[in-house]
C-alpha cells in the first residue's frame, strides 16, 4: 500500500457572535481519521481548536456534567460585512499560542486534513491554514465538511486549502489524499455495505466523558430551510445492532456514560430502528442519552416514549418550529400543535417532566412576524414545556435561499458571513434577537 506518511487532522476555530459547546465534537473528522487508518498505511495526529479540556486552559469553566459548556474566547474585530450587527465578535476555542504549541508537538505532516462546520465560520479555516503554513510551509492542505460542500466555489477561492473536497468523506477523501501524496489508488469502503464506515477514531479525543452517535444519514422530510438533503442524498439508517455495539464499546473502552445522537431523524422508521436500539440500550449499562438535534413529534407515541425512558434518554428536545400552520405548510409539514400536545402527554405518561422538555421554535424565516413567534412561545409554555428559539440561517441550495435571492434580500455571491444567523436576524429579517429573547423573558 505504499510508504506510511503522517497525516494531521485539524478541527478549526469558530468565528462568531456567540458559540457554546452544545454537545459539539468533530464527528466527520473522526470518521475521516478512521478511514485513513483502515484503508491506508498512514499515521494520523489530531489538533482540536475547540478542545475545552486542553491542559493549557487551567481555570476555564468545565461546564455541565453531561458535557456541555462554554468555549474559551477572544474578542476580535468584526468583519466589515457585519459591522452593523450590535454584538461583539469573537474567536472561540484555543488561544493562538496554544494552537501553535500543539503544532510544535505533532510529527511534521505530509498532508493536513481540515474539516469545516457552518459556512459562516470560514474565517476560522483561513486562520488555521495561515498558522499551518507559517509552521510547515507549503504542506498540502485538504478541506472537507459542511462549508466545503455548500460553498465549494468560495472555499476554493478563499479558504487557502490546496484541495476542496465536497460531499461525504467516504466518497472523496481517500482519492484526494492519494492525489496530494502522489500515492497509488487506495482502498475504499463499500458504499453498498449496510454499515460502510469504520467506527470513528474516538481515541484521538482528549475528553471522552461524552461521545457523539450517528445512527442515520439524511432526513426523509424536505423542509424548505434545511440543508440535510444537500449534505446527504437520501435517507439511510445504520444497522441498529452496529450502533448499539458502538455505544457499548465506547462505554467499555473509555468509561463514557453520556452519548449524544447527531441524527436529523432518529425516530423515523422507529419500529425497525430506534425501538430495537432503545431495547438493547435498556438491557445494557446505565447510560445518559441526549437528542440535541430535535425529535420529530409525530413519531412519539406511548411505546416510543416508554422505550426512550427505559434506554436512558435524558435530554429531550422536540422539533415544533411554529404554531402557524399556514407558514408550516410552506416550510415543510413537520408537526402541528396537536402533535406537540400528543407527544408531551405520552412523554409525561412515560415518566418525563414536561418542564424539562425543550421545544425548538424557529425565528427569522421570511414572512414570519414577532407576534407569530410570541404566540408559539405562549402555546409551548401553556403545555408546560420550555420554548427554545432557533434562529434561521439562510443556507445555499435550499428553497428558502432561492426565495431570498429572488426577492433581492441575498445574493448568490454574498459573503458567507452573511449566512450567520445573528447577522441575518439583525440585518435582513427584521426580527432582532434582542426583541425575540425579550419574549422569552416575559411573564407567562
Amino acid at each position: 500500500m505504499g510508504q506510511a506518511k503522517d497525516i494531521l487532522l485539524i478541527n478549526p476555530w469558530i468565528y462568531d457572535f456567540a458559540a457554546y459547546d452544545f454537545w459539539m465534537k468533530p464527528l466527520g473528522l473522526l470518521y475521516a481519521a478512521s478511514l485513513v487508518r483502515r484503508f491506508t498505511p498512514h499515521r494520523v495526529s489530531f489538533v482540536d481548536c475547540l478542545d475545552r479540556f486542553h491542559p493549557g486552559l487551567a481555570g476555564h469553566p468545565a461546564g455541565k456534567p453531561d458535557g456541555r459548556g462554554p468555549f474559551p474566547k477572544e474578542q476580535i474585530p468584526k468583519p466589515d460585512v457585519v459591522r452593523g450587527v450590535p454584538r461583539r465578535f469573537s474567536r472561540y476555542g484555543l488561544p493562538m499560542a496554544l494552537f501553535d504549541e500543539e503544532l510544535a508537538l505533532v510529527p511534521r505532516p505530509d498532508a493536513v486534513l481540515v474539516t469545516s462546520g457552518m459556512t459562516y465560520w470560514y474565517p476560522g479555516i483561513q486562520a488555521v491554514v495561515d498558522r499551518v503554513r507559517r509552521k510547515f510551509g507549503h504542506v498540502p492542505i485538504i478541506l472537507g465538511g459542511i462549508y466545503a460542500t455548500l460553498c465549494t466555489g468560495h472555499a476554493r477561492a478563499e479558504s487557502g486549502a490546496d484541495l476542496v473536497v465536497p460531499g461525504p468523506a467516504e466518497e472523496g477523501l481517500l482519492p484526494a489524499l492519494a492525489e496530494v501524496l502522489g500515492d497509488a489508488a487506495m482502498g475504499a469502503p463499500d458504499p453498498s455495505a449496510p454499515d460502510p464506515l469504520p467506527p470513528p477514531a474516538f481515541d484521538l479525543l482528549r475528553d471522552r466523558s461524552w461521545l457523539p452517535v450517528l445512527t442515520s444519514l439524511g432526513c426523509p422530510l424536505r423542509c424548505s430551510y434545511c440543508a440535510s438533503r444537500l449534505l446527504s442524498a437520501g435517507f439511510k439508517q445504520r444497522p441498529h445492532a452496529a450502533v448499539l455495539a458502538e455505544i457499548i464499546d465506547g462505554h467499555a473502552r473509555f468509561g463514557t456514560r453520556h452519548f449524544a445522537f447527531y441524527d436529523d431523524a432518529l425516530l423515523s422508521g422507529k419500529r425497525a430502528h430506534a425501538w430495537p436500539l432503545f431495547e438493547g440500550l435498556a438491557a445494557g449499562p446505565s447510560l445518559a442519552l441526549h437528542a440535541p438535534n430535535g425529535l420529530h413529534l409525530r413519531e412519539i407515541d406511548a411505546a416510543t416514549a416508554r422505550l426512550m425512558r427505559a434506554a436512558g434518554l435524558k435530554s429531550l428536545y422536540l422539533s415544533m418550529e411554529s404554531t402557524d400552520e399556514h407558514l408550516m405548510r410552506e416550510w415543510g409539514p413537520k408537526a402541528s400543535p396537536a402533535d406537540l400536545e400528543n407527544a408531551l402527554r405520552e412523554l409525561e405518561a412515560a415518566g418525563y417532566d414536561r418542564s424539562a422538555v425543550g421545544v425548538y421554535l424557529i425565528t427569522g424565516l421570511p414572512g414570519q412576524s414577532a407576534s407569530g413567534v410570541a404566540e408559539s412561545i405562549r402555546f409551548v409554555r401553556g403545555l408546560g414545556a420550555v420554548p427554545r428559539l432557533a434562529h434561521f440561517s439562510p443556507i445555499p441550495g435550499t428553497e428558502e435561499w432561492a426565495s431570498l435571492v429572488r426577492a433581492g434580500i441575498l445574493d448568490d455571491a454574498a459573503d458567507p458571513i452573511l449566512h450567520n444567523k445573528t447577522a441575518f436576524a439583525y440585518l435582513k429579517s427584521g426580527l432582532a434577537p434582542d426583541e425575540l429573547h425579550a419574549l422569552l423573558r416575559a411573564p407567562a
